[in-house]
């Protein structure tokens, strides 16, 4: 355990419940607002992977196709159980 962790145990062992609630709450506050900041790089570097992959355009018809066979899958499976 680094000192800053240590640091840290021992003033949330000093707090009262509802205090301890409340940072964790703020803690969890920061990482969805870090998540949602990096949200876009991430997205910018899927597409630039898409992009590099080079693949070919499909049609209108192979993407109903793909639509029609999943829901056929579904509605086997729903079938099954």
């Amino acid at each position: 355990m680094t000192p800053i962790e240590s640091q840290w145990i021992e003033r949330l062992k000093q707090l009262p419940p509802k205090r301890v609630a409340e940072v964790l709450d703020f803690v969890a506050f920061l990482a969805a607002r870090e998540e949602r900041a990096a949200a876009p790089q991430r997205l910018s570097d899927g597409l630039a992977r898409l992009v590099a992959l080079a693949l070919p355009a499909i049609t209108e018809d192979e993407v109903e196709d793909e639509i029609q066979a999943a829901r056929r899958e579904r509605r086997a499976s729903q079938q099954e159980a």
